[in-house]
């Protein structure tokens, strides 16, 4: 049946609109004797010479020396493929064995790269190997642990580096019981175990109600033989949160940021002068006036209502309020309460300001110490080359 052209032009023009394909490639795919079910020209594939015969084998030689890379796997090939089948650690007929000896670099690359894929997807997803320590330290998500009573602290470090993590820095120890959030902080130089240890037991100290159990991270400036066995001794529980996940020690994480990053900022603190000011700051001020004088609000329950999640909370109430309000001993509450009634929180307040600007101003004597001492080195180095530039030269 003969067609008129403009009503080919308008199939053209629907076909074109519907498969979104270009008019000269329908144009040669509607032509007779052609397949239309097909998207690209019908042409006869070149048999592969290095055909899936030939990849178990090179497989199997590039584990046996240690998955390198095609141009060192090359002459390994040569010299090491009928090594291997003496040997009786390859097992393949002499054709394959030929071929492997003929790969080039760029053929043995191309052969390997979906086997280098499956190795990189085991290794990325592969279950994670810790060590015995691990093992032997709880995971407890947030709902596991006891919101009921006093003594159960979620412990965090907050690293003081600025913008550098290089080097040794100062880093806060925070401590949140997890009842009546009661908060201690430690300044410790760096993150080694033996210091992280310290901290805890410093913090311990001076917390007015007996721990019953700490929470840490993943980390390894927590998980670890020092404070395990210190926890050991002192009957102490340890569980740790699961990693990356942090709200499983979600209470600490909020306290990191109104009682450590709100006050003392984001600078890099890494004297040891530095570390005794947030120590002074840490230790007598800033303890009282955040627990005494600062209220906490606790989260009762959360309900999901039509895809909106409602969260009801108590009355805001200061972790000193909800001390006495515990069982703690009636001993340690007449203390409590002796402390509070001699507290003035305006007065610890600018004493707190004050504290922070020594603190900063400690900051700003050690970076300006740090420029002149570059500067001199500069101009030591300067003064170095001109002499060297300047020197007559002696012509024999």
């Amino acid at each position: 049946m003969v067609v008129s052209q403009k009503k080919r032009s308008g199939l053209l023009d629907e076909a074109e609109k519907r498969t979104k394909l270009n008019r000269k490639h329908l144009i040669v795919k509607l032509r007779p004797k052609s397949n239309p079910d097909k998207l690209s020209y019908c042409k006869k594939k070149r048999k592969q010479y290095y055909d899936n015969s030939v990849k178990p084998t090179l497989v199997r030689m590039w584990q046996i020396f240690d998955c390198p890379c095609g141009q060192r796997l090359k002459p390994l090939l040569e010299t090491e493929t009928e090594r291997m089948r003496k040997l009786g650690e390859l097992l393949c007929p002499d054709k394959i064995a030929e071929k492997l000896k003929q790969m080039g670099s760029a053929t043995i690359d191309r052969k390997l790269r979906h086997q280098k894929e499956i190795q990189r997807i085991n290794r990325e997803y592969h279950k994670k190997i810790h060590p015995l320590l691990y093992q032997q330290i709880p995971v407890k998500v947030f709902t596991e642990q006891n919101r009921e009573s006093s003594g159960n602290i979620q412990i965090d470090l907050v690293e003081h580096c600025g913008s550098s993590a290089a080097g040794e820095f100062v880093n806060t120890l925070n401590a949140t019981d997890i009842y009546s959030g009661w908060t201690e902080q430690e300044a410790v130089m760096g993150k080694s175990q033996e210091n992280t240890k310290n901290g805890v037991a410093n913090a311990r100290d001076r917390c007015p109600f007996p721990w019953i159990e700490i929470h840490s991270d993943s980390g390894a400036e927590f998980i670890n033989a020092h404070l395990f066995r210190y926890s050991a001794i002192n009957s102490l529980g340890f569980s740790r949160s699961r990693p990356y996940k942090k709200n499983d020690n979600c209470l600490v994480e909020q306290k990191n940021s109104t009682h450590v990053r709100r006050l003392v900022g984001y600078l890099r603190y890494n004297t040891q002068k530095e570390m005794d000011l947030l120590n002074n700051l840490y230790r007598n001020e800033m303890r009282l006036y955040k627990n005494f004088f600062q209220p906490v609000i606790k989260l009762i329950s959360k309900e999901r209502i039509e895809g909106k999640i409602h969260r009801k909370y108590d009355s805001p109430k200061t972790p000193y309020q909800r001390l006495l309000e515990s069982d703690i001993p009636g001993s340690k509450k007449l203390e409590l309460t002796r402390i509070y009634q001699s507290s003035n929180p305006a007065q610890l307040k600018r004493t707190i300001d004050k504290k922070l600007d020594n603190l900063y101003r400690a900051y700003r004597q050690k970076s300006n110490k740090n420029i002149l001492q570059k500067v001199d080195l500069k101009k030591k180095i300067s003064v170095r080359f001109s002499t060297i530039h300047t020197e007559p030269i002696s012509v024999r």
